[in-house]
């Protein structure tokens, strides 16, 4: 790999973090692959990316908290006989999932503006995209 470019840590913007893990947690690629493609040069900075930012858990112990309620409950256990403490912590998983989404989305929004020059017009909440689009 001679015409390839040692990388620094400061060098991963978040975008590219969480585009990376995106894409392993896709199946897209293996940890192993994004190193290689992406000419990532720790052995262990994909994993710690994805433990970091991933939304599934990448950690043997969740910096010790009690472990992640799943989002998707069997159908062996109804919504209505969890116990309060349960549905919280399921609502707490959810919350965090969606802001990370939401972190990923404005992540890709600003690669988009920066790197590509694309213009990006968000919609006050409530207006539907049909309405608005006249066609004639």
């Amino acid at each position: 790999m001679e015409s390839s470019v040692k990388r620094t840590q400061r060098d991963y913007t978040l975008a590219f973090k969480l585009s990376v893990v995106d894409q392993v947690e896709k199946g897209e690629l293996t940890y192993k692959q994004a190193q290689e493609r992406y000419g990532i040069q720790g052995r262990s900075t994909v994993l710690v990316w994805l433990r970091k930012h991933g939304r599934q858990n990448w950690s043997s112990a969740s910096s010790g908290l009690a472990m992640p309620v799943p989002i998707k409950k069997p159908s062996s256990a109804p919504a209505a006989l969890l116990t309060p403490e349960q549905k919280i912590k399921a609502l707490e998983v959810q919350l965090r999932e969606a802001n990370e989404k939401a972190q990923l989305f404005e992540a890709v929004i600003d690669v988009l503006k920066k790197d590509y020059g694309v213009r990006i017009v968000k919609k006050p909440s409530g207006k539907s995209s049909r309405k608005s689009s006249s066609r004639g």
